[in-house]
């Protein structure tokens, strides 16, 4: 099941319990008071997954490719409904690229990744648990604490630094954002480090004067080289459901957001937002978070994905 092994699989299928309690559990119960296949039925289907934050679209997408499919294929057993539902779950996931890794890094080292996202999405335990997964690669990683404003968040991001086996490379608070990426990077090409994760602040996404500074560090970063960042990774609470979506729009628009990561999702029944993130904003998911160790980010695996929230 790609990159997951046995325990990875486990965590989901524990981490996916109340998105697939919330989805599949209500669209069984719905099938199995049913005799027959009608639009009532269909109907019913499609106000669970909005429901479940799958998003309006991504739902209607869904429940016409059912009907179409019943209607071709003849199927009158609502039994049947479910199996479909996922089979049209999994197409719209799609699957990863053959042999795809989001831990794989460049071949010019280091590999830049800038992390963004607003206040309390679990941004600083995502960089944790990233510097983690490259240390345990046999990577040597600098994390960079380029969130000079928040109080102790140079404490934080030093504490998941120590557990990862990580390097960290701060200033005095109050320092400006851009220098602290651009020293870290400088710092992390003299120890001739493979990794450098740069932390930012906890952006609120409608305002436009702390965008501009994600913008500037970006700037400030390709001046070094234009391929920096290699990777801009926005972090979501996956509890925020269609909220998420409308931060993933803002900071793709500002700084151009090469993935997601969507964190929580243990603790949430909305985990049906990855289809919508998927559909409405073409952005891969590249990891998940399901719980709170070092361990609890997994590349996301869409096929794995797709087993575990339908797992009966």
């Amino acid at each position: 099941m790609g990159l997951l092994d046995k325990i990875g699989l486990g965590r989901l299928r524990e981490g996916l319990a109340r998105t697939r309690e919330n989805l599949v559990g209500r669209v069984a119960k719905i099938v199995q008071s049913r005799t027959s296949i009608d639009d009532e039925l269909l109907d019913e289907m499609e106000e669970v997954l909005i429901a479940g934050d799958v998003g309006v679209d991504t739902s209607l997408e869904i429940i016409a490719g059912l009907r179409a499919r019943v209607k071709a294929e003849g199927y009158q057993d609502p039994a049947m409904l479910t199996g479909l539902l996922k089979e049209e779950i999994q197409k719209r996931l799609g699957a990863p690229p053959e042999g795809e890794n989001p831990f794989a890094l460049p071949a010019s080292r280091p590999a830049v990744i800038m992390v963004v996202g607003i206040n309390g999405v679990g941004k600083t335990t995502t960089i944790g648990k990233l510097a983690h997964e490259f240390v345990r690669a046999g990577n040597r990683v600098v994390i960079a604490a380029a969130d000079t404003f928040r109080a102790a968040a140079n404490e934080q991001l030093e504490i998941w630094a120590g557990r990862a086996g990580a390097q960290i490379v701060q200033q005095k608070h109050g320092s400006d954002p851009a220098a602290v990426a651009f020293d870290s990077v400088q710092a992390a090409r003299a120890r001739e480090a493979d990794v450098v994760i740069i932390d930012t602040a906890g952006r609120l996404h409608t305002k436009v004067n702390l965008m501009e500074e994600l913008r500037k560090i970006k700037r400030v970063l390709g001046k070094l080289d234009p391929a920096y960042p290699h990777e801009v990774l926005l972090v979501i609470d996956a509890s925020t459901g269609q909220n998420g979506l409308q931060q993933a729009r803002q900071f793709r628009a500002a700084v151009g957001v090469t993935g997601l990561v969507l964190t929580k999702l243990d603790g949430t029944a909305k985990g049906g937002i990855i289809l919508a993130i998927g559909k409405e904003l073409g952005v891969p998911v590249r990891f998940i978070g399901v719980g709170e160790k070092l361990g609890d980010l997994q590349p996301f695996d869409p096929n794995a994905f797709v087993e575990a929230l339908f797992e009966r």
